[in-house]
């Protein structure tokens, strides 16, 4: 829950910061010289790619957030066996073992949505984010039944 406030805390901020940075993209192009008017629009660009970027992480955290739930109603969300140190932090054999196991599993079930959501999770306990980002655009991708390009996590 403390992750999606923030998440939520950080997106208002950063919709406030784009309307700043919109706003003088439009002063500078109200100013009418060749100059001003190209910066203004150089300016407009950075918010536009900012709110599509925003859009689109949204979008995908809203989807892993389904596809936990569902897989939580199924009863079918991965069992938290890591090893952790006296601090806290997971313990990198313990991660790189679960992982071993989530593909293994994946290459048995490559078609099974909840195999890959289980690998996202595994490559998210190994700090691996790229791979772990991949695995669960394949397992929505899966879900959804969405066309899946043939190079997997």
């Amino acid at each position: 829950m403390r992750a999606k406030i923030t998440y939520f805390v950080l997106a208002a901020v950063l919709v406030v910061y784009f309307v700043l940075v919109g706003d003088r993209g439009v002063l500078l192009i109200r100013e009418g010289t060749p100059v001003t008017i190209a910066f203004g629009l150089a300016v407009l660009v950075m918010p536009l790619i900012g709110v599509w970027f925003l859009w689109q992480t949204t979008q995908f955290a809203r989807s892993a957030d389904q596809l936990a739930r569902e897989l939580e109603a199924e009863g079918g969300l991965p069992v938290d066996e890591l090893v952790r140190t006296p601090g806290g932090r997971i313990d990198r054999d313990s991660a790189d073992a679960v992982f071993a196991k989530r593909r293994a599993e994946t290459e048995q079930s490559p078609d099974d949505w909840r195999s890959w959501f289980r690998l996202a999770v595994a490559y998210h306990d190994a700090r691996d984010t790229p791979r772990a980002r991949k695995a669960m655009q394949r397992a929505i991708a899966l879900h959804d039944g969405k066309p899946v390009r043939a190079a997997g996590g």
